[in-house]
């Protein structure tokens, strides 16, 4: 009976299946959705997106993880003209040492530039120190405290990090207004950034935040990207999701020393995919105004939301596959890019078969484009993992699901439901016959 029931089950969702498939990129030529970033990474656009030192650093990780050779000498041609905007001598001879003559001699070593650079630096310093002596000795607070910040972009400038860090820290004690304190942190979350020192973002965005009377709305919104790039390092993509979808657009192009707002979009969006629900999913990005403007900035990264979400897998799992080169090519994404796309891939899994009563595994390794088997060892783990409450019909290539019994638990229900009331009907009758033979028994005072 039982048997014949699920057969009778599994024809209509068999039914339902073929439909899902051809509705969900079974046959995904007939969607004709150009992929944006399947061309290689335009160097120069994206290095545009940036300024100060995050724009060399990220050209340099470029050339460190690209196997393009143009590309590489793209980005390390790019990087040197960068850096000797600034003057970053230490960082200059690293360039120009892995460019080994490679681009010409327009791209060597250049001594006499880095020797005069280094000389008005002493200089520069020798003035920043007197100053700061004088200002220190004449007890004048707000003096004192752009001193020290002076020394600290001067050490930002110069690629000492460590010590700009140290002297952006240092003006907290001669900080007056919460203006100062917004300002101290601000450059400590900079710094702390490029050093790869999370926890002290963390710790410096809940200092500015407990100045709220002083947080512009440019400001709330740096803070909120530097508290998502903070959790996504800490591999805690829910949180950073949340992070990244509360950042306002007045962002804009504010935090280019940092982040872009196409970064926005790509971190918030793929954190959101891996870790939300479809209901969140629905709410916070989707139907998300504010995060839409970040999207929009993003072809790629908006449409393989909504195709994860219509279920069009295959066209979503292409647009991740397109992105993924370039993906691995940013600083802050490319150890957590494997990690991600697993458990978007896991979540796409679980939402396919979820409907349904049985999945011919034919037809779904076809929406997934991969191999039967590799489907098979995939599905087996989020059984194993207790992810999916299925079996697998290896034989047949049928994945059945294992619904619970909705008419034995419905009985339990009821059952638990009678005891209960049985319970409560008990302890009324005997608070009825304590009240009824004035069987009360009164605290009695403490003396």
């Amino acid at each position: 009976m039982a048997e014949t029931t699920m057969e009778g089950e599994d024809e209509v969702s068999g039914q339902m299946i073929d439909d899902e498939i051809y509705a969900n990129g079974g046959d995904e030529a007939q969607r004709h959705r150009p992929i944006i970033s399947g061309e290689q990474l335009d160097i120069e656009a994206y290095a545009s997106l940036y300024s100060g030192r995050t724009k060399f650093t990220r050209l340099l990780f470029i050339a460190d993880r690209c196997d393009n050779v143009s590309m590489q000498s793209e980005a390390l041609r790019m990087a040197y003209d960068e850096i000797k905007k600034g003057e970053n001598t230490q960082l200059f001879r690293e360039v120009a040492q892995k460019i080994d003559g490679r681009l010409g001699p327009n791209y060597g070593p250049d001594p006499a530039w880095a020797d005069a650079v280094d000389r008005r630096a002493e200089q520069r310093k020798e003035k920043l120190e007197n100053e700061l002596n004088a200002y220190r000795t004449n007890l004048i607070k707000e003096s004192i405290r752009m001193g020290y910040n002076d020394f600290g972009d001067f050490y930002y400038v110069h690629g000492a990090l460590p010590d700009a860090f140290k002297n952006y820290v240092r003006t907290r004690d001669y900080c007056t207004t919460s203006k100062h304190i917004i300002h101290m942190c601000l450059n400590a979350i900079l710094v702390s950034i490029e050093m790869g020192q999370f926890a002290h973002v963390t710790s410096y965005v809940g200092k500015a935040e407990q100045n709220p009377d002083a947080l512009d709305p440019i400001t709330v919104a740096k803070l909120r990207c530097a508290a998502g790039l903070s959790l996504l390092e800490a591999k805690k993509y829910k949180l950073a999701a949340r992070k990244f979808l509360e950042t306002g657009h007045e962002l804009g192009n504010n935090y280019t020393e940092v982040i872009a707002s196409q970064d926005i979009a790509t971190y918030g969006g793929l954190c959101a995919l891996a870790s939300f629900d479809r209901t969140e999913l629905k709410n916070k990005v989707i139907d998300n105004i504010n995060f839409r403007n970040f999207l929009e900035l993003v072809p790629e990264v908006r449409e393989l939301i909504h195709d994860f979400y219509s279920s069009h897998y295959a066209s979503c799992l292409d647009y991740l596959g397109s992105l993924k080169a370039n993906l691995l090519l940013d600083i802050h994404l490319h150890d957590h890019v494997e990690t991600l796309y697993d458990q978007i891939r896991h979540k796409a899994l679980i939402q396919y078969t979820h409907p349904f009563v049985s999945v011919d595994l034919h037809m779904m390794a076809n929406a997934f484009k991969t191999s039967v088997a590799g489907l098979e060892k995939e599905l087996e783990a989020l059984i194993t993992d207790n992810q999916i409450q299925a079996r697998i019909d290896s034989h047949n290539k049928i994945l059945y699901a294992r619904h619970a019994d909705q008419r034995n638990a419905t009985f339990q229900r009821v059952l638990q439901t009678g005891t209960e009331f049985d319970r409560d009907v008990r302890a009324m009758l005997l608070r009825v016959n304590l009240i009824k033979h004035d069987y009360n028994l009164r605290a009695s005072r403490k003396l």
